[in-house]
This record gives C-alpha cells, sequence and structure tokens, in this order.
C-alpha cells in the first residue's frame, strides 16, 4: 500500500484477500445499510461466482456491524476510516482487488441490484466481441423496470445512447453501475481520480479507457438502480441541502471535456450557460446559492488538475 493510501484505512486495516474467484465484485458504500444487503445478495446469486470486495467510507448507520456479520468466504470488507466519496472508494477498492491478483473487476454502486446472470452476460459477450475492449458496461434500470435516467451511457461526450437498445453497441462513456474491466486495463490506464471526490470520476475514467480502445454497452447484462426517484440530478431544481454537491459536478466535468480538445471546451461552456439560465428562470428558490454553486465550480475546474495514479503490482492469483 502506497504511503498517500494508508490514512485512508481504518481501525479493520489493510484488508487480507485469498482469491476464491477470478473475477471481484467492487461495491462502494456509504450509509445505505439496507440497500447494501440486497446489493450482496444479488451479487452472491449470480449464476456466474465470483467474490465480493465491500468498501464502506466509514458508514455510521449499522453497514459495518452488518459486514462483520458476514460469514461467506467469498466476501472481503474493508472500512477506509473515512468517508472518501465514491471516486476516493472505487479508487481504494479497485486497487485493492487488482493488488490481490483478481483478472476481471465488476464495478458497482451499493444501491444496484444485479440480474441473476448480469455478470454472465459479460463473459457471454466477451466471447463475441472481434478484439481487445477497454470495458463493457451493462443495463440500469430503474426500479419500475424503465431505464434508469442517471445511468444513460453516451455513444460520444455529447451524445447520449439511445433508450431500449438490445444490441451490443459501441460507446464511450458509462457510470459505475455495473461496469466490467480487466485488472489489465486498470493496470495500463490507472485508477479513477480519488480527488474528485463524488460526480464525474466515472465518466472520466471511462472516457480515459476510451479514448484508446473499444469499449461496449452490453443490454443482456441487466441491474436494477435503486434510485429514490428516476430523474437526472440538476442544479435548478435539487433540493436545497443537495445544491453544493454540485460543485464537484461542475469543477470534475472540467477534466474530462478539456481533454477533448476546442469541441469538449466549447460543449462544458455551453452546458454552463443553459444550467446558469435554467436556474435564472426555473429554479423554485435560491437562485444566488445555485448560481454560486455553478460558478464556482466551474472557476475550480480551470486550476484543477487531480494527478492519475497507478498499481505498481499485482499478485500471482492463486486458486
Amino acid at each position: 500500500m502506497s504511503e498517500d493510501m494508508k490514512d485512508t484505512v481504518g481501525s479493520d486495516g489493510p484488508v487480507a484477500i485469498h482469491c476464491q474467484a477470478d473475477t471481484v465484485a467492487v461495491i462502494v458504500t456509504y450509509n445505505r445499510k439496507n440497500l447494501l444487503e440486497q446489493c450482496i445478495e444479488a451479487v452472491l446469486q449470480q449464476t456466474k461466482s465470483c467474490d465480493l470486495l465491500v468498501v464502506d467510507n466509514a458508514s455510521t448507520d449499522g453497514t459495518g456491524e452488518f459486514l462483520k456479520t458476514l460469514t461467506d468466504p467469498r466476501i472481503h470488507c474493508c472500512n477506509t476510516g473515512r468517508n472518501l466519496g465514491g471516486a476516493g472508494g472505487f479508487h481504494y477498492g479497485m486497487k485493492t482487488a487488482v493488488e490481490a491478483g483478481y483478472d476481471y473487476l465488476w464495478i458497482m454502486d451499493d444501491d444496484t441490484i444485479a440480474q441473476p446472470d448480469a455478470l454472465a452476460k459479460f463473459f457471454e459477450a466477451e466471447k463475441q466481441l472481434p478484439e481487445e475492449y477497454g470495458w463493457l458496461s451493462g443495463q440500469a434500470l430503474w426500479t419500475d423496470e424503465t431505464p434508469c435516467l442517471m445511468n444513460q451511457q453516451r455513444k460520444s461526450p455529447y451524445k447520449k445512447l439511445q433508450c431500449n437498445l438490445q444490441e451490443i453497441t459501441p460507446i464511450q462513456i458509462a457510470t459505475f453501475v455495473s461496469l466490467f474491466l480487466k485488472a489489465d486495463v486498470v493496470i495500463a490506464h490507472g485508477l479513477p481520480c480519488r480527488e474528485f471526490f463524488i460526480w464525474g470520476d466515472d465518466w472520466e475514467y471511462t472516457r480515459r479507457i476510451s479514448r484508446k480502445h473499444s469499449c461496449y454497452f452490453i443490454p443482456q447484462s441487466v441491474v436494477i438502480h435503486a434510485m429514490m426517484e428516476n430523474s437526472p440530478n440538476h442544479i435548478s431544481n435539487t433540493p436545497q441541502n443537495r445544491i453544493d454537491r454540485f460543485f464537484y459536478a461542475f469543477r470534475n466535468e472540467w477534466v474530462m471535456f478539456r481533454k477533448e480538445g476546442i469541441s469538449g471546451w466549447g460543449y462544458y461552456f455551453a452546458k454552463c450557460t443553459l444550467n446558469f439560465w435554467k436556474i435564472i428562470f426555473k429554479a423554485p428558490d435560491q437562485r444566488w446559492m445555485r448560481l454560486k454553486c455553478l460558478l464556482k465550480g466551474a472557476f475550480a475546474g480551470m486550476f484543477f488538475f487531480p494527478k492519475v495514479e497507478y498499481v505498481t503490482h499485482k499478485k500471482d492469483r492463486q486458486l
């Protein structure tokens, strides 16, 4: 473990892992014990068996106590000691998984409920692809089995994937709700930027890889994303207690879009401008607070250059 990661491990200490399978599901959780229970149970019931690495971002709702009751040898748990955000949690979990020797990583949030054959469908799709791939992204549905709008993949940084597609389709951007990739890809392209804290880490990471490799949407691999409501987050109408979170969205998206060149800069500025006017004309309250958050995030992004960190070694896997 690198020196700068030591302070992120809580009283549980570094997790010791003996691989039971070639694949590990990396699940990051924070204060959603009930959903986490469903997420873990769904992974354990997969037709293609895998291990689980649960990264607890120092939850305070009894998650830690629940994890200590789990006895299945496929489950490995660690507590980061403090809330690192989703970005820090996935950085830590993916680093730990690769160093433990797993060949494949299946990434998901704690409110992801996988269908029993979701993992198997990734392996089936892998055999159909004509070339090496960077990553595969499954189909995320909401609780009513309509497409989950929060997890709509993108064919390019500027174009969303059409909903209800049933064919394997090349894409460039996806979320961490059911993302499948090889450990070798993580080694080659580094880890998610933990400095993002929340939001945009999955977009930046998947786009980082898709610049070099073909990546695909696999509609046969299905999960339920058990969000409270099926709507994309937007600064103009989000509840007041969540406005501050959008600072990270506007700051972090700078990192990805400026790498797209002139088109990326133009798209980012157009998006900020559209959000600005939506706040002015449509926000139900706290217009100044929302505008301040947008402008603060966009300005901070101009000077935000997070370092990409790499896995330094991979243990030989012994099953």
